[in-house]
């Protein structure tokens, strides 16, 4: 029994990070997509019929045109989080009734067809509804916490959810390096379809992530622990969407008072972290691309070197905190973005760029492992999952938000006023972590 949960967590990070190698693919290409969808549909076609709609806008803020992409950008992105964070509870409250496995092969199905668009996108309405398929299916992560908690007892679930966290660094590490590098195999065409042998490659990978979930993946949930009925399923995933609900904690029984109070105020924190982090973070390449004139491959080196700078420090020192030190890790890694987007903000030249993206991802690396492991000590231990699956979804929010805020600023008010104003807002999420009690 022991060797089938074993093999049941394996085949899971296998399925993670063939996954999310694919999905960052497109994550140093998006700018020169959105360049090139631009270039091509200059009198017709969804990104003019769009731009038109808002020249008046434009013309009132003096946005420079060639910025544009930006706010396309974040649309898209906030577009393909919201789709998710509507997505995953449903598809999870399905998969109560009908299994894991057979959802999990629904949301692959749809993730390779949403590749399969990108590779035939000749235009931007195509490229658009090839994210929002990929975001719709995009429930297969949180299907994969499902499976790992069906199949791991609460002492083992920690060290077994911590494979999803590697599959994330691996996949942020390697991922937008592979997508780069077919960029610029395929850059002596720039004026035709470069765009489709990443996209034929992110359809191979999720392909074989579909085969390989197909054939190894054991059904995790059993007949005798699968809900009767669909609104039973589906009761519990509203109380996931309703940002009522969510900031409340709604959806967790039996909490004392002092860790519903906790929780709120750690659900705040990270709320207004990730809301202005994920803009800010998702403009980031815009920024190089734009101002520094960076290529894909050049923002493929960039990803890999926070990755890089992220993988060392969770590996060799963040998942060695003490415990009582966690909350002050926390509070110091909330304090370190700021200069970090300053620095990035108001950059002139590459020197200082990096500085702050070196500060960015060393802050990053303390803030998203801290805060979690805070998330975990709060709350009776058979209300772990409702606790952290709120917290999932208060992040897909935050996201769904985060992306069109950040470029609707960056296109109308600039980037160096854009990060500066995101940097003074960040100063909320510490100030209010601090008002919590040391775990």
């Amino acid at each position: 029994m022991n060797e089938t949960k074993d093999n049941t967590v394996r085949v899971v990070f296998i399925s993670l990070l063939l996954d999310l190698l694919a999905f960052t693919m497109i994550l140093p290409l998006l700018p020169a997509l959105l360049d090139h969808y631009k270039e091509i549909e200059k009198e017709h076609g969804l990104y003019s019929i769009i731009m038109n709609r808002m020249k008046s806008i434009q013309i009132f803020f003096d946005a420079p045109d060639k910025v544009s992409t930006v706010l396309f950008g974040g649309f898209l992105g906030s577009m393909y989080s919201f789709l998710q964070f509507l997505g995953s509870p449903i598809i999870g409250a399905l998969s109560d009734i009908y299994g894991r496995k057979s959802l999990m092969l629904l949301c692959l199905i749809g993730i390779s067809f949403s590749y399969l668009l990108w590779a035939l996108s000749a235009n931007f309405g195509i490229f658009v509804l090839a994210r929002f398929v990929g975001g719709i299916s995009k429930g297969n992560i949180s299907l994969a916490m499902a499976i790992i908690s069906d199949v791991t007892s609460p002492k083992m679930r920690g060290k077994a959810m911590a494979l999803v966290g590697i599959a994330f660094s691996i996949g942020f590490v390697v991922g937008p390096m592979i997508g780069a590098f077919f960029a610029w195999i395929s850059s002596n065409n720039r004026e035709g379809t470069w765009y489709v042998i990443p996209a034929l490659f992110a359809l191979f990978l999720a392909l074989s992530d579909l085969f390989f979930v197909t054939y190894y993946l054991k059904e995790s949930l059993s007949l005798k622990h699968r809900a009767t009925t669909l609104a039973k399923g589906l009761s519990g995933a509203i109380s996931y969407i309703n940002p009522v609900d969510l900031f409340q904690f709604n959806g967790v029984l039996n909490l004392s008072r002092q860790d519903q109070q906790d929780l709120k105020i750690l659900g705040r924190a990270y709320f207004i972290y990730l809301l202005i982090y994920s803009g800010l973070e998702f403009t980031l390449t815009f920024l190089t691309h734009h101002t520094f004139g960076f290529t894909s491959m050049q923002q493929g080196w960039m990803f890999l070197g926070i990755g890089l700078i992220m993988a060392v420090l969770q590996g060799g020192w963040v998942r060695h905190i003490p415990p009582n030190k966690t909350k002050t890790i926390s509070e110091l890694g909330l304090w370190l973005i700021i200069p970090a987007f300053i620095c990035i903000g108001v950059a002139s030249n590459v020197q200082m760029l990096c500085i702050g993206i070196f500060l960015f991802a060393v802050s990053t690396a303390m803030v998203v492992t801290c805060v979690m492991t805070l998330v975990t000590r709060i709350g009776p231990e058979h209300q772990k999952g409702v606790i952290t699956g709120i917290f999932r979804s208060l992040g897909a929010l935050a996201r769904a938000c985060g992306p069109i805020i950040a470029s609707s600023a960056f296109w109308c008010i600039g980037s160096a006023t854009t990060y500066l104003t995101g940097a003074l807002f960040l100063t909320l999420p510490p100030l209010i972590l601090h008002s919590m009690r040391t775990l």
